[in-house]
């Protein structure tokens, strides 16, 4: 009886040993992606910078807009909150 309880403890220390091994390695195997992933997007950055979209000089003018498109969105807005919004300015982009 004493023999079989031992082989028990063995077998789970065993199987102990193996999980803790087994979830050092998964650790440190995310730890290096996570690194070498800062890593990465810091070269990318530096090395090759988003491009700045261009700016034209001026003030931009823009056409007006027609009465029906205001009144409409106007009503889309007062349903849609419920009378509780209010329409301030609409831009075309």
């Amino acid at each position: 009886m004493f023999t079989n309880n031992l082989i028990y403890m063995e077998n789970l220390e065993t199987a102990l040993l193996l999980m803790v091994v087994g979830m050092a390695t998964v650790f440190a195997i995310l730890l290096l992606v996570i690194y070498l992933g800062k890593l990465l997007i810091s070269l990318v950055n530096k090395y090759a910078p988003e491009e700045q979209p261009l700016v034209k000089q001026g003030a931009k003018v823009s056409a007006p807009i027609s009465g029906n498109i205001v009144a409409a969105i106007t009503a889309a807005v007062n349903v849609v909150t419920q009378g509780k919004g209010k329409v301030t300015k609409i831009e075309k982009i």
